[in-house]
């Protein structure tokens, strides 16, 4: 079984590399980065699985999972990744990659991981897929009715009383209203005010 690993920390690579060799019956190739893990297909491929780190130097996120996928004539490719979402886990494995490993896996579950995928079967860990997703709320914008949040957005992008109350199918008076107490709530005395405070907080 041979397996091309492709990730720009040296630490994870080689205890990945040391882990699988050691499961005996696999030879391991690395890679760097993503034009190194290109050449070593080209040169020392074939590969039963290429193991990418989405986010090494090359990859541009999961274009360079396509590419790697159609190289070279093709390839089973999985991606490996310390800070992806449970959405785009969800977006390689339909783009029919091998799979999608976290690297908060234990060492063990992810020598197992990876020869599963070797041996032609698709993985994604069901803890990950299924985990609930905390979802941040800004402090910002829970100062703020979903109303606000709608009126500075338009404040923020520079729109006029006329054309807030016209995309959120409102009265100008009823948008003036709405300023008026945003402005209250943020502490702004002004539209650029309110914009740059709601960009600071990287609201919109």
């Amino acid at each position: 079984m041979r397996i091309l690993i492709a990730d720009d920390h040296d630490l994870l690579r080689d205890t990945l590399v040391l882990f699988l060799e050691g499961e005996g019956d696999i030879e391991t190739c690395s890679a760097a980065n993503f034009d190194d893990a290109m050449k070593k297909i080209t040169s020392e491929g074939p590969f039963d699985l290429v193991l990418l780190d989405l986010n090494m130097p090359g990859m541009n996120g999961l274009e360079g999972l396509s590419k790697a996928m159609e190289f070279d004539g093709g390839q089973r490719v999985a991606l490996i990744s310390g800070q992806a979402t449970r959405e785009i886990a969800e977006k390689v494995l339909e783009a029919g990659a091998a799979g999608f490993v976290p690297k908060t896996l234990p060492a063990k579950s992810l020598v197992n991981a990876v020869k599963f995928m070797a041996m032609g079967e698709q993985y994604a860990p069901i803890d990950f897929m299924t985990a609930v997703e905390e979802e941040e709320v800004n402090p910002l914008a829970e100062k703020l009715t979903k109303r606000e949040l709608q009126v500075l957005k338009g404040l923020t992008e520079g729109k006029a009383n006329k054309e807030i109350a016209r995309d959120l199918d409102l009265q100008e008076p009823t948008v003036k209203l709405h300023i008026k107490t945003l402005y209250r709530k943020i502490n702004a005395s002004n539209r650029t005010q309110a914009a740059l405070i709601a960009r600071e907080a990287g609201l919109f």
